[in-house]
């Protein structure tokens, strides 16, 4: 099988690697725009957008989805017993994601409206795909995952919205909202895959050890406790307040409610346990980061802090750390490869969390600090993804290692 073949043969081959591909270029891009403009110089993309509505949207739509899709398409046929989609089925997927980041970044030398189109076909396209295989178990915590999908679609209808000047739109609502719907998918899929993988990991560690596993509380971690039922109802509150504009005490209430609820629930997953396993210690991590992030948010939505700051350390903390963990430790199980971190990506998940601290104390410090911090968190977000790439491409593009 031929390199190409393999690579649209499997969802998470060809998703992944656009995932980190694209992440590394478009924040390369917005790295050099905000040195030159740091410097007192003048840059254009060549979208005909604020640049900061571009930045966004390939953030969470251009690479946000991608690496959604990635994982989807690769576990829902897991949870279901469905069939995994197909090579015609992904390379038409690709082709329609490929599609949407050329029509943003052609936006203004194509129509606009169907550059707004094309940036607006993947999510439908791959929403079909996912209930064809959610129907065959339509379980009601399965379907919210496609109800989000559903979400994330409606926020960037809103921006799409905004860009052409027609009623309804609000590019920083649906910015916002989609990173938020984001976030609550995280906090959903997270919280089933993070405890999940403890108390496997915790489970053989034992069995190597001759000895029965004392799983504690990790072994909570599918029911649906107080904490679980919370930060779940709280994520998609916040989700929806923040895509319809809601007024901001609505938001920083669900967000601080979100925040603590995901701090109580991953103290009961034994994080502490698997902190030497780099793979499995950076889903805790990254959980942590989400509910540190949403009560960044929630106390910015009171004015105290900064928004722009708070809603960084959720994107790059929580969002980016997450989606580096579950593409790097895919990639390994699916590809038969053993469930260690290659010191590339072990870095890349110390990078991430780094970066979003200096993205958001750059936010939250002395103005001439802006520019040299932004700049400096963006560089290491890249970074990241490239030692990603240079580690797990060819797992995503070479044959199973047991093959």
């Amino acid at each position: 099988m031929t390199a190409l073949k393999r690579l649209f043969s499997e969802g998470f081959r060809v998703f992944f690697l656009l995932a980190g591909l694209w992440t590394t270029v478009a924040m390369l891009v917005w790295g050099l725009w905000l040195a030159v403009h740091g410097l007192g110089g003048m840059m254009d993309l060549p979208a005909d957008l604020p640049p900061q509505w571009w930045h966004g949207h390939e953030m969470i739509f251009g690479f946000g989805t991608a690496a959604a899709a990635g994982f989807l398409l690769t576990a829902v046929p897991n949870w279901t017993g469905a069939p995994a989609a197909g090579p015609r089925f992904l390379i038409t997927a690709a082709a329609l994601w490929l599609a949407g980041r050329l029509g943003l970044w052609l936006w203004g030398t194509l129509p606009a409206p169907l550059a707004a189109m094309l940036a607006l076909s993947f999510l439908p396209f791959l929403a079909g795909r996912i209930w064809l295989m959610l129907r065959r178990a339509p379980k009601p915590a399965n379907l919210m995952v496609l109800t989000l999908i559903g979400l994330i679609w409606s926020a960037d209808l809103r921006v799409m919205l905004d860009a052409l000047g027609w009623a309804g739109g609000d590019a920083i609502a649906g910015l916002h909202g989609a990173l938020a719907t984001l976030i609550a998918l995280i906090v959903i899929v997270g919280g089933r895959i993070t405890p999940a993988f403890t108390r496997n990991a915790l489970a053989r560690r034992a069995m190597m050890a001759g000895a029965a596993p004392d799983l504690g509380k990790a072994g909570l971690s599918v029911s649906l406790a107080v904490a679980d039922k919370i930060a779940i109802g709280a994520a998609i509150a916040s989700a929806l307040a923040i895509t319809l504009g809601l007024p901001a005490a609505v938001i920083g209430g669900t967000e601080l409610t979100l925040g603590a609820a995901q701090l109580i629930r991953i103290s009961r997953w034994q994080g502490w346990a698997v902190r030497g396993e780099p793979i499995l210690a950076v889903l805790h991590g990254a959980m942590a980061l989400v509910g540190v992030g949403a009560l960044l948010q929630g106390l910015a939505a009171f004015g105290i802090g900064s928004q722009i700051g708070a809603m960084h350390f959720s994107a790059v903390g929580g969002i980016g750390t997450m989606v580096m963990a579950v593409m790097s430790r895919a990639t390994l199980g699916h590809t038969g490869r053993s469930l260690v971190a290659p010191f590339p990506v072990a870095l890349a998940y110390v990078l991430l969390p780094v970066a979003a601290l200096i993205r958001w104390a750059a936010a939250v410090g002395p103005l001439a600090l802006y520019y040299p911090g932004t700049i400096l968190a963006a560089t290491l977000w890249a970074l990241a993804f490239v030692l990603f790439l240079i580690a797990l491409a060819p797992a995503l593009l070479g044959p199973r290692a047991n093959s």
